[in-house]
């Protein structure tokens, strides 16, 4: 455990002195929610609501997240290309270490994040006159941390997997994607179709799902329960997947 604490520290400290890391974490998502409200100001209220304040915190919430993947995989992907990785994995450090130590850092971080989002996001509510659970808001704080997971799981088998230069390649291709088939900026559930039906086979729909269901206060079956289930299941395969391969990357190195 003090190895794994040791290395998160580090980590952290390492994020805290990017500044790229303030803007893409938490400026852009806080810009992207004022920007989303006030488009929601210039469409017709009474048939599109995607952009309403109570439904744009939740997509923004997960929207911010793809961002620490991003960074996860930069972090991994960087120490990975240097002699750091290399002069500790002659240390009795575990492959479970290294990930944890990984991990950690980046769900403060995103807890941090979606704080933010969440003070921005009432006090939009208390401009435009949209009300929002207080209690809901505080809870997507916490039950946010699932997606996190998941995706920042996703950021270390891509820095894991690829160099610093691919690897951040590869996350806009996830970024665009979730925030496509993840249903943020537009209902996919009310489009329906084909691209519906792909969308429910990915996690990222559902990880919006559970983000806006939290806000509402809405802890159904279909809409809350079933798409979280889905969520700790996609983060969990995902964790055991990096551990995996990053202990795999680890013997090459030490061969």
């Amino acid at each position: 455990m003090h190895k794994t604490l040791s290395f998160t520290k580090r980590n952290l400290l390492e994020m805290s002195r990017d500044p790229l890391s303030y803007i893409f974490c938490v400026a852009f998502p806080v810009i992207m929610l004022i920007i989303m409200t006030i488009v929601n100001e210039s469409v017709p209220k009474d048939t599109v609501t995607i952009f309403r304040i109570d439904n744009l915190t939740g997509g923004v919430t997960i929207f911010g997240q793809t961002f620490i993947m991003l960074f996860t995989a930069l972090q991994v992907a960087t120490d990975r290309s240097t002699s750091f990785l290399v002069r500790l994995y002659a240390s009795p450090m575990k492959s479970r270490n290294f990930t944890f130590g990984y991990i950690l850092p980046m769900l403060v971080i995103s807890m941090v994040q979606t704080l933010i989002i969440v003070i921005s996001a009432f006090v939009i509510s208390l401009i435009t006159g949209v009300e929002l659970s207080i209690p809901g808001l505080l809870l997507l704080v916490v039950l946010s941390l699932p997606s996190a997971c998941f995706f920042i799981a996703l950021g270390m088998i891509f820095g894991t997997i690829f160099n610093e230069k691919a690897a951040p390649g590869m996350c806009s291709i996830i970024i665009s994607l979730g925030s496509f088939l993840g249903s943020i900026w537009y209902d996919a559930e009310q489009a329906g179709g084909v691209m519906y039906d792909i969308c429910r086979c990915l996690p990222f729909l559902y990880c919006t799902k559970t983000a806006r269901s939290v806000v509402r206060m809405e802890f159904g079956w279909d809409g809350f329960l079933f798409p979280l289930i889905i969520v700790i299941g996609s983060a969990v395969v995902l964790f055991f997947i990096a551990i995996s391969v990053f202990k795999k990357k680890m013997k090459a190195s030490m061969a």
